[in-house]
C-alpha cells in the first residue's frame, strides 16, 4: 500500500456538468469539416437525422491520433487530434485546428475509436478542449481510455441540443447502463482518482458471486468466464496486494490455474461470474511498449511519487520494440518536427524508469540493429501460461489466447493504476462462438479464416464490440499455436474484448517444443480448460473451412474482405510485406519459405517490379529460420529480410509506401487510412503475400505439384 494515496483528498464530480464550447460533426463531406474549423456552426437536427449530413463511421486511432504524433507524450498532443481524419481523399483536420476552434463535443457514425488501444487519441481530444464524445457505438477500449481520463461518452444524440443550448445535464446522462464501477470511475472524474478513493474505502463495490477457488460453479461457464472466476478478487473493499520490494527478478510462479502466488492470493477467485459482472482481477503479467510506458511513468511519478514502488515488478515486462527502424522512413518534414529526437526520448524514459523500478526491458539488440522481439510474439513465446490473465499496453494482447489465456489490451492509465494495485478493473464480457467446421483448403490459412469473420455482417455492424470471441471446430483444431495466435490477435480487428482458443494437446506440445516444459507440468495447466456444456453465448457462428478460399482485404478496412478469385482484373503491387506480430511467426515463415523455395524451383523469383520485405517476429524466429535454412531461400529468392520490430505495421520500418498510388499487399493485420503510409494497401495471407510478390500481382497460392496435376 502506498500511505501518501491514503491521505489524499479526493472528491467527485459535481452531480450535474454544463459544457462550454461548439459541437464538431465529424463528416464525410470534408468540406463541411472545414467549415466548421473555419468558425460555422454546422445546423444538425437530432429529431429527424435523415436529414443530416453522413458521418463518418469507423474512425480509427490511428486517424484520431496518427503513429507519429503518438511520439508526443505531454499535452503537447492537444494540437494534433484528427489530423489523420479521412474524408472523401482528403485530410481535412490540420495541426492546431481543434483546439482553436473551441469545440467541447466531437460526433461521428458507428465504431468510434477503433484499432490501436493508444490512450493518446482521447488525450489528444481531452488536451484540445473536448470533454464529450457521441457516437453511435465505440469501441470498448477507447470507450474505457475515456472513462479513465474523464472524457465523457454518450450514444444518446440529444445531447447534442442540450450542450449547444448550455444546458446543464446529469452526470447520471452519462452512467446510465453503466456497471457499478464504471458509475463510480466516471462520477469520480477517472480511473486514477477512482483508485484513490478505493484505496481510502469510500467508494462501494459490487459482489462477486460466491467465494472460494475449489467451490462448483453455480452456472455454466464459457472457458474466458473460467479464467476471470479464477482471478476476480472476491474481498472487494480497498484491497491492494502490498508491493514487493523494486528490486525482485523474475516472472510470477504459476498456480495450477496460472495465477501468480502473490499477497492476497487467497482472495482471488470466485464460484462463478455473468457477462455483466463487474470487479477487479488479478493480474499475472503486464506488459507495455515504448509508445505507452513514458506516459504511464510520468503519470506515475507525477500523482503517486518518483520513489514509490511498482506492485511485484517481477510480473512486469516492457519492450523497445516499436520505432526501431523508425529513421529509415521518417520523412524529411517529420524529421524536422523533431520527431527523431521525441522517438529518443521515448526510449530513454521507458529505459530509466525501467532501470529505476527493477522491471525487465527486452529492448534493442546490442551488436546489431534490430529489437529483441515484438512484445505479443515475445509473450508468447517465452511467458504466457495456459489459463493466465495478461494485460498489455496494446490492442493485439489476445495473441496469447491462442494456448487459453485471457489476454487483453489496456489503455495508458490502465497501465499505470496496474502498477499500483496489480490488478484491472473489469466487467465481465458476452462471449461470441466462432466455430469452423470441416477441412480447410491446402492454400488457406488462419489469415484466410480471419478474413472471413471480419467481412461478416454482424461483425461489421459492432455486434460483436467488447465480446470475447472463442473459436472451434475441427478447423481451428487443427491449427497449431502460431496460427491460432493470428485467429486471436486479430479478435482485435473484430473489435472484440480478446480471442481465445481451448488449449489442447497441441499447446502442451508447443510448451513441451517452444519452451522446454515437462510435459507432466504442461498437462496439468490445461486441465479444466474448456467451456462447460450448456454455456451460454451471445452468438454462435457456424463456418465450413472449406467454402473458403484465400481471402484479401480491399484498402480501408480489415473488414472489406472478399476472396481473391473475386477481383475482377488483376491488381498489380509494388511492396509485399510479410512480417509483425501477426504473420512474422515460425510459421508464417515456413509458409514464405514454402513459396519462394517453389518459385526458385520452377526458374522464378521475386518480381522485378515488387520489393518485398520479411521481417522476423522475434529473435526466435530468426534463430529458426537459420536453423531451416530459411535465409538463403529469402536471399536467392530477392527478399529483403529485416530483423524484429513492428515496423512498417505502424509507418515505422521499410515496406511502408511513400506515395497515393502505390499499391502494397501485407500480411499484417491493418489497413486503416495512413496506417502505413499514403498507399493502397491489401490485406492477405503470408502464402497470397508470397505468391504475389512472385507474380507482381494479387494471386492465389497454387503448389506446383497441383499445377502439375492440373494441366497433365
Amino acid at each position: 500500500m502506498i500511505e501518501a494515496l491514503l491521505t489524499r483528498k479526493i472528491e467527485k464530480r459535481p452531480e450535474t456538468v454544463r459544457l462550454k464550447g461548439r459541437v464538431l460533426f465529424l463528416t464525410e463531406d470534408p468540406e463541411l469539416i472545414k467549415r466548421q474549423l473555419a468558425g460555422e456552426d454546422l445546423a444538425w437536427d437530432t429529431k429527424n437525422p435523415r436529414n443530416n449530413p453522413k458521418l463518418r463511421d469507423d474512425i480509427s486511432t490511428d486517424e484520431i491520433t496518427p503513429a507519429h504524433i503518438c511520439f508526443f507524450f505531454d499535452e503537447t498532443l492537444g494540437e494534433f487530434p484528427y489530423t489523420g481524419l479521412k474524408c472523401g481523399n482528403e485530410l481535412p483536420v490540420q495541426r492546431g485546428d481543434v483546439k482553436r476552434g473551441g469545440f467541447v463535443a466531437a460526433v461521428s457514425g458507428k465504431r468510434r475509436g477503433k484499432g490501436s488501444s493508444r490512450e493518446q487519441s482521447p488525450y489528444a481530444e481531452l488536451c484540445a478542449g473536448i470533454k464529450l464524445v457521441v457516437a453511435e457505438n465505440i469501441e470498448r477500449i477507447y470507450k474505457q481510455n475515456c472513462q479513465n481520463l474523464g472524457v465523457l461518452t454518450s450514444t444518446d444524440f440529444s445531447l447534442i441540443d442540450k450542450v449547444r443550448s448550455g444546458e446543464e445535464i446529469s452526470l447520471a446522462e452519462f452512467t446510465k447502463g453503466e456497471d457499478e464501477i464504471t458509475r463510480q470511475i466516471i462520477e469520480y472524474g477517472g480511473l486514477f482518482q477512482f483508485n484513490v478513493a478505493r484505496l481510502q474505502g469510500k467508494v462501494s463495490l459490487p459482489a462477486i458471486g460466491a467465494a472460494g477457488e475449489g467451490a462448483r460453479a453455480t452456472r455454466p461457464m464459457t472457458l474466458a468466464e473460467k479464467i476471470f472466476a479464477r482471478h476476480m478478487i472476491h474481498s472487494q473493499a480497498s484491497h491492494t496486494a502490498e508491493p514487493s520490494s523494486a528490486g525482485r527478478a523474475g516472472a510470477p510462479v504459476p498456480t495450477r490455474s496460472g495465477a501468480a502466488q502473490d499477497d492476497g492470493e487467497s482472495e482471488l477467485g470466485v464460484r462463478a461470474v455473468k457477462p455483466g459482472d463487474a470487479g477487479f482481477a488479478r493480474t499475472d503479467l503486464r506488459f507495455s511498449h515504448e509508445y505507452v510506458t513514458p506516459m504511464a511513468a510520468i503519470f506515475f511519478d507525477q500523482l503517486v511519487g518518483r520513489d514509490a514502488p511498482v506492485n511485484d515488478p517481477g510480473s512486469v515486462l516492457f519492450f523497445r520494440d516499436h520505432l526501431t527502424f523508425l529513421d529509415e522512413v521518417l520523412s524529411e518534414q517529420k524529421r524536422k518536427m523533431g520527431l527523431l529526437d521525441l522517438a529518443t526520448q521515448l526510449m530513454l524514459k521507458q529505459g530509466e524508469f525501467a532501470q529505476r523500478k527493477g522491471i525487465r526491458l527486452h529492448g534493442e539488440l546490442k551488436d546489431r540493429k534490430g529489437a529483441e522481439g515484438i512484445c505479443h510474439s515475445v509473450v508468447l513465446e517465452s511467458y504466457a501460461l495456459p489459463g493466465q490473465l495478461i494485460v498489455g499496453s496494446d490492442s493485439h494482447t489476445p495473441h496469447s489466447g491462442a494456448i487459453g489465456c485471457v489476454a487483453f489490451g489496456i489503455g495508458t492509465t490502465d497501465v499505470f493504476n496496474s502498477w499500483i494495485t496489480k490488478d484491472v478493473r473489469v466487467r465481465v464480457p458476452e462471449s461470441v462462438k466462432v466455430v469452423i467446421r470441416g477441412k480447410k483448403h491446402p492454400n488457406v490459412t488462419a489469415k484466410d479464416l480471419i478474413l472471413k469473420i471480419l467481412s461478416l455482417e454482424y461483425v461489421r455492424s459492432g455486434k460483436a464490440l467488447a465480446k470475447v470471441i472463442e473459436y472451434s471446430g475441427e478447423a481451428i483444431e487443427e491449427l497449431s499455436v502460431d496460427e491460432r495466435a493470428t485467429m486471436t490477435n486479430m479478435a482485435a480487428e473484430i473489435g472484440g474484448f480478446t480471442g481465445i482458443v481451448a488449449p489442447d494437446q497441441k499447446a502442451v506440445e508447443f510448451l513441451v517444443e517452444r519452451r522446454g516444459m515437462n510435459l507432466r507440468d504442461a498437462e496439468r495447466l490445461i486441465e479444466g480448460l474448456e467451456g462447460d456444456p450448456g454455456a451460454e453465448y451471445a452468438q454462435v457462428i457456424e463456418l465450413d473451412a472449406a467454402e473458403i478460399t484465400p481471402m484479401i482485404a480491399t484498402p480501408g478496412d480489415p473488414g472489406n474482405g472478399k476472396y481473391i478469385h473475386e477481383l475482377n482484373t488483376p491488381v498489380p503491387v509494388e511492396l509485399a510485406y510479410g512480417g509483425t506480430c501477426t504473420a512474422g511467426k515460425n510459421e508464417d515463415m515456413d509458409m514464405y519459405a514454402r513459396v519462394l523455395a517453389d518459385a526458385l524451383k520452377n526458374g522464378k523469383r521475386v518480381a522485378d517490379s515488387v520489393q518485398f520485405y520479411i521481417q522476423f517476429g522475434s529473435q526466435e524466429t530468426r534463430e529458426y529460420c537459420i536453423r531451416q535454412g530459411y535465409l538463403e531461400i529469402f536471399a536467392k529468392a530477392g527478399a529483403h529480410v529485416i530483423e524484429p520490430s513492428c515496423g512498417a505495421c505502424i509507418n515505422a520500418g521499410p515496406g511502408v509506401s511513400t506515395r497515393p498510388d502505390q499499391v502494397v499487399i501485407s500480411a499484417q493485420n491493418r489497413n486503416f487510412p495512413g496506417r502505413s503510409g499514403p498507399g493502397q494497401m491489401y490485406l492477405a495471407s503470408p502464402l497470397t503475400v508470397a505468391a504475389s510478390a512472385v507474380a507482381g500481382y494479387i494471386v492465389e497460392y497454387e503448389p506446383s505439384e497441383e499445377r502439375e496435376l492440373v494441366h497433365a
